[in-house]
């Protein structure tokens, strides 16, 4: 019985194949030990003609993890174009007096731009650039005090959808109006003889507010096996699990608890290095304010490649949280955002049933699509879209780049897929474009629960699509 339904659901695989050289590849990947107890969501498409090469269980909507990020680029591409960039504003306050004194406050006006301070895309000398602003709009000492308003985005930072042992950690750090430094800091240790409690040197940049409970152990280990765990907003975190033993020094990453509090502080700072003191009084409110500068991130062309390449979570979510507003007058949520991007895709014909997102990164682990969505998404942006083009080079060159470096490498399909990765505890997704002896395939494969580790499940995903494919070549 068990054979004939296989037999069933695997005679879905259509097209240039003849139905016994593809069961014979889908029943290789699917009855396996690795894979015979998974969920698994999968579709190969040639783009031409969108006629089927293998299907199994299409409309099954399972846990994506960052092939999620999918949405998320194509969708802002779509509604915002290649060349958007994302405000910060420096404004006052207040009146310039004669002397060049503003008697009011300074304000960092945040726009969701996710690059400021980052180490992938950020400008090193911006706050020089503010400070140059300032200075040129005739202030020359500032009575009240640096001041954020981070109200374009509301102040949940973290998804209420994410775990417990992600927040406190660098790859889930808080969506902000205002991201600065990655919103991540280093944290410097010292490790001695297994079995004792490391010693914490420091943060990099220096967070005097933060404060840590260490639970953490010194182990005969190779690798990092640390987590921070804390709340948003919070300054106090716990570490737990084990670093290395025997370390002068061994960094693990956490979150910045308020980025935008570090980038006044960073700003104040550089304005009294540069001549232009800061009071500091506590002065009334008023409410009107006048832009002196306005900074403008890089282009959402590379933005987006960043985050397809190399899964950037932060620049994820940013980008995300922005597409909950229409305009910098409008606070942006989460739900805005989800509402915005299925309506789009449903404007398209898309089978938004198939489709539960909370997040724009993955990590949440509610989240669910099927392959068949995220093919017609991946087949749309090739064929619909006038930013193809440019969608298609965020992602990363199989065997190659970024996250996918590893995948494909060293088989037929190297150097021939571009794809988006998806990888967190139980779930292995792969997602993109296939380019193959003259013919282009369009595939999603979502493994959620296997039994083996995620190399072995990968394993099985490359031996399957260059079966697929090189069959395929084979009978055109």
């Amino acid at each position: 019985m068990k054979r004939i339904l296989f037999a069933c659901i695997a005679s879905v695989c259509l097209g240039s194949l003849t139905a016994r050289t593809t069961n014979k590849a889908l029943a290789a990947f699917r009855e396996n030990e690795v894979l015979r107890n998974a969920a698994i969501s999968l579709k190969v498409i040639e783009s031409g003609s969108g006629r089927s090469i293998c299907e199994y269980l299409p409309n099954t909507a399972l846990i994506p993890a960052s092939t999620l990020k999918i949405l998320t680029t194509a969708t802002a591409l779509e509604l915002l174009g290649p060349d958007f960039r994302f405000e910060t504003r420096i404004e006052k306050e207040g009146k310039i007096l004669a002397g060049g004194k503003l008697e009011g406050n300074l304000y960092i006006r945040g726009g969701g731009d996710p690059s400021l301070g980052s180490k992938q895309l950020g400008k090193p000398d911006f706050l020089d650039n503010w400070v140059e602003a300032i200075r040129q709009a005739g202030i020359k000492a500032i009575s009240g005090k640096v001041l954020t308003d981070e109200s374009f985005f509301d102040n949940e930072g973290i998804n209420p959808r994410w775990t417990w042992q992600d927040m406190g950690n660098y790859y889930a750090a808080p969506a902000y109006a205002i991201a600065y430094l990655d919103n991540s800091y280093e944290l410097a240790l010292r490790s001695g003889s297994v079995g004792s409690k490391p010693e914490i040197l420091g943060t990099t940049p220096p967070l005097p507010k933060l404060s840590f409970e260490n639970h953490l152990k010194s182990a005969a280990i190779a690798i990092d096996s640390a987590y921070i765990y804390g709340a948003p907003r919070s300054w106090q975190r716990s570490i737990y699990g084990a670093i290395p033993a025997n370390r002068s020094r061994f960094v693990v990453k956490g979150d910045i608890p308020h980025p935008g509090q570090v980038l006044a502080a960073h700003l104040e700072a550089k304005l009294r290095a540069k001549g232009i003191s800061v009071e500091g009084r506590q002065l009334k409110a008023t409410g009107s304010r006048q832009a002196l500068y306005k900074h403008y991130s890089p282009s959402l062309s590379d933005i987006i490649s960043r985050i397809n390449t190399k899964s950037d979570n932060l620049y994820a979510e940013h980008v995300f949280r922005y597409l909950g507003a229409s305009a910098q007058t409008q606070k942006s949520t989460s739900n805005a955002a989800i509402a915005r991007l299925s309506a789009f895709w449903q404007s398209k014909g898309l089978p938004v049933e198939q489709l539960f997102m909370y997040d724009g990164s993955g990590l949440s682990p509610v989240n669910a699509v099927s392959a068949a969505f995220l093919v017609e998404v991946l087949r749309y942006m090739q064929q619909e879209s006038k930013y193809g083009a440019a969608f298609k080079a965020s992602l990363p060159l199989a065997g190659k780049e970024g996250t996918v470096a590893s995948f494909l490498k060293q088989t037929s399909l190297e150097a021939k897929a571009r794809v988006k990765s998806g990888s967190v505890e139980r779930v292995r997704a792969y997602a993109g474009y296939i380019e193959q002896k003259g013919k282009s395939y369009i595939f999603a494969i979502i493994v959620n629960n296997a039994n083996g580790k995620s190399a072995a499940v990968r394993k099985k995903i490359e031996e399957l699509l260059v079966d697929l494919t090189s069959s395929a070549a084979k009978r055109e």
